[in-house]
């Protein structure tokens, strides 16, 4: 095929199915052949149970008084134990391709010699038997081929019963040298043991169009499978680098995210940072530091996306979560102060675990503010970032940091405490009504703050 020129290349190589390698990424290489292997266990099934229903509908038809070998029944229990060998290898490993090919020419062999031995047993002209109607099994057998999603079987399939069909045309042309089988006549045909020559090669020529309207659309469907398997694999990986609610969104949107594009929306953010992180882990291998933060990162994303909470960005040792901003929300800022909540709840329980225990000495700040924000793209038409912006997210920034001088484990704009209680939250811990001097803003800031050894309300 090198020797062709690229564009008649470019046409060929789909409708022939190369087998898959390594241009494709392993795992993708891996699930595709899988699905093949089904596919022929698939062919195998199908080729035990249609050839089973052959049998039973030849035991019960009736035969004629005079008859002479029959082949059908050898060939039939033959070809159900040929296979069931087939499938049982099909079910320990992966089949060859070449053990394809031989099953291929093993079924059209068959068949077209059922389809011989019929003018034996009849006793009739070879010509008989181009009138049976098992012949139209050929073109089962050749569908059945596409299930194996590689259009370079259903080419082989196809291209073995045309030939075929041509060798048992010439078996007739030979067995009678005088030509008296031989007519031009349509109806002398239909109604004696004569051939003509124009219907068989009829035959012969649909045979190969059904063969190649099948090749062509298993091409666009394996196209189709291969590019689904591989942009599958790729968003199960690139999901790990979005939160799951972004990748939703993105997937049901009417129209591609473009760059510069945005909206306002009314939203919650909140900001988790380890206090101290740095000096806690100076002196520490740089392997054990991440093993903390991902320890860290490990306990409390999942609380936050639990609680309606998208991941926005990692900052080093601190989280922002967005509430309402990718979606909107009637309790966005109601399920930041729960997500608050629950991280405070579980912080509780870090003394059991070895990596998180070293956290609890400093502790972690949490921040919550609310108010309008703009959600969208930022970058270029190459490389996009989903963000937020506006005065809200930087307030929640500031007021994280303010903990440190308020001495508190969590803080949240007055704001957003009364909007959260109005959206239904239930506090679980009495905040302290102040108004904060906060860095970056110029006036004092009415906030709720809750110290480490804030109780329990009852």
């Amino acid at each position: 095929m090198t020797s062709l020129p690229y564009r008649y290349r470019r046409l060929l190589i789909p409708i022939l199915g190369p087998r898959v390698t390594g241009t494709l990424p392993e795992q993708t290489t891996a699930a595709i052949e899988e699905q093949e292997n089904r596919g022929e266990i698939l062919v195998k099934l199908l080729q035990i149970l249609i050839v089973s229903i052959w049998g039973v509908l030849y035991a019960v038809s009736p035969k004629a008084e005079t008859s002479g070998m029959a082949l059908a029944p050898y060939a039939i229990a033959i070809y159900l134990v040929a296979n069931g060998l087939g499938l049982a290898w099909c079910l320990r490993r992966r089949i060859p391709d070449w053990a394809v090919y031989v099953s291929i020419l093993f079924d059209m062999l068959l068949l077209y010699a059922v389809i011989w031995s019929f003018h034996v047993q009849y006793m009739q002209p070879p010509a008989f038997y181009l009138k049976a109607p098992t012949f139209m099994y050929v073109f089962v057998f050749i569908a059945l081929r596409a299930l194996r999603f590689q259009p370079r079987f259903v080419l082989a399939a196809g291209g073995a019963a045309a030939l075929g069909w041509l060798l048992m045309i010439g078996y007739v042309v030979v067995s009678d040298p005088l030509g008296t089988t031989i007519t031009r006549n349509y109806v002398t045909y239909l109604t004696g043991n004569l051939m003509l020559i124009g219907a068989e090669i009829d035959k012969v020529i649909a045979i190969l169009m059904v063969t190649g309207i099948l090749a062509m659309s298993l091409a666009r469907g394996r196209d189709l499978l291969v590019r689904s398997i591989s942009e599958t694999a790729a968003a199960k990986s690139l999901s790990r680098f979005f939160d799951n609610s972004i990748v939703e969104e993105i997937r049901a949107g009417e129209q591609m995210i473009a760059a510069g594009e945005g909206m306002v929306r009314n939203a919650a953010i909140l900001n988790v940072d380890i206090r101290g992180f740095s000096r806690l882990v100076e002196n520490r291998e740089p392997s054990e530091a991440i093993r903390i933060l991902a320890a860290y990162q490990h306990r409390v994303v999942p609380i936050i996306q639990k609680h309606g909470g998208v991941i926005d960005k990692f900052m080093g040792d601190g989280i922002m979560a967005t509430f309402g901003a990718v979606r909107s929300s009637d309790s966005y800022a109601a399920d930041a102060l729960r997500a608050m909540d629950a991280v405070i709840d579980d912080i509780g329980s870090w003394e059991s675990d070895p990596d998180l225990a070293i956290l609890t000495a400093n502790g972690i700040g949490i921040a919550v503010s609310a108010g309008p924000i703009v959600f969208g793209a930022v970058g270029d038409r190459e490389r996009l970032e989903v963000t937020v912006i506006g005065a809200t997210v930087n307030l929640s920034a500031k007021l994280e940091k303010a903990n440190k001088s308020l001495s508190s484990q969590a803080i949240a704009t007055r704001a957003a405490f009364d909007l959260a209680v109005e959206q239904g939250h239930k506090p679980q811990r009495a905040p302290r009504f102040v108004d904060a001097h906060v860095d970056g803003i110029g006036s004092q800031t009415p906030v709720a703050v809750w110290a480490r050894d804030t109780q329990l309300l009852p």
